[in-house]
């Protein structure tokens, strides 16, 4: 049984983490906001940019001019899976979300005999895929020095993974990120970007469009920028899930160090009020003894 003294020293140590997990509510709370604004409005861009790649790439079709990015390899034998996760927990079972579609993916693929290579964004992405494909992870982008995701993270992310493409690496790219919905709800995506996906009917507008230039010149400016933009908008929507998932995780840890310490603030309490009770029953029965 713990003494009173044992039980006070821990109330004390569940108050310090309580206070902590306040905090961090508080910040993340606060960063939230901005990254939310920022994921929402990029959106709008990311998805109208790929619904244009889609209808001028079903114009130009199997066109021997099409660009590769949008034509492909022509094999569909070695996948680059590209995981974007955060640099840092307390945020729940965010990052592992992220990390088991990739995973589950990575062993569907290698069941029907393809080939499977990572690039992975933020510490937690790599930590969570070291064990099992350690040796499959091409490349690794560490985010934790940047202070805020921009742009140019996606650039670079973006360039590697083109570098790769125009290497031979790899026949297929699949992105995966978790899409924001709310504070409480972020959803593991995966989203192919290499070769870009032509749904069915995408070009099927009846009307006469003339390009100037034509449509290969067009997409071989689009689609590159379409696949920064489709990182940056994983990159953007990642940063407002991690803040909401951090601050849903921190709320419910604060209010599981508050049931704690209520907890054992009852138990302090009887057992002082057994011990006071005992010392009393003490000096009674010497008293009447005398």
């Amino acid at each position: 049984m713990a003494t009173l003294k044992d039980l006070k020293v821990r109330i004390a140590s569940v108050k310090s983490t309580q206070k902590i997990t306040r905090a961090k509510q508080m910040v993340a709370a606060a960063k939230l906001r901005r990254a939310q604004a920022a994921a929402e409005s990029a959106r709008p861009y990311a998805e109208r940019l790929e619904a244009v790649v889609a209808s001028l790439g079903a114009k130009v079709g199997d066109s021997s001019t099409a660009p590769r990015l949008l034509a492909g390899t022509g094999r569909d034998h070695v996948h680059l899976l590209v995981v974007m996760a955060a640099d840092r927990g307390l945020c729940g079972a965010f990052n592992a979300n992220i990390v088991k579609a990739a995973r589950q993916h990575a062993e569907a693929l290698a069941a029907d005999g393809r080939t499977v290579k990572f690039l992975v964004v933020g510490r937690k992405a790599r930590a969570g895929l070291l064990r099992q494909f350690g040796k499959q992870i091409a490349h690794y982008h560490d985010t934790s020095v940047v202070r805020h995701i921009g742009f140019v993270q996606a650039e670079e992310v973006a360039t590697e993974i083109m570098a790769l493409y125009d290497a031979g690496q790899f026949d297929v790219a699949t992105l995966f990120f978790s899409k924001f919905r709310s504070a409480l709800v972020q959803t593991p995506t995966s989203q192919q970007i290499i070769p870009v996906p032509i749904a069915e009917g995408a070009g099927g507008d009846s009307a006469v469009v003339e390009y100037e230039p034509d449509e290969e010149a067009i997409l071989a400016e689009l689609l590159p920028r379409n696949l920064k933009v489709q990182v940056f908008k994983g990159l953007l929507e990642n940063m407002a899930g991690e803040q909401g998932a951090s601050m849903t995780a921190m709320d419910n840890a604060t209010r599981n160090a508050g049931d704690i310490i209520k907890r054992l603030t009852i138990e302090y309490n009887r057992s002082r009020q057994a011990a006071i009770t005992k010392e009393l029953i003490e000096i009674i029965s010497g008293a009447e003894a005398l």
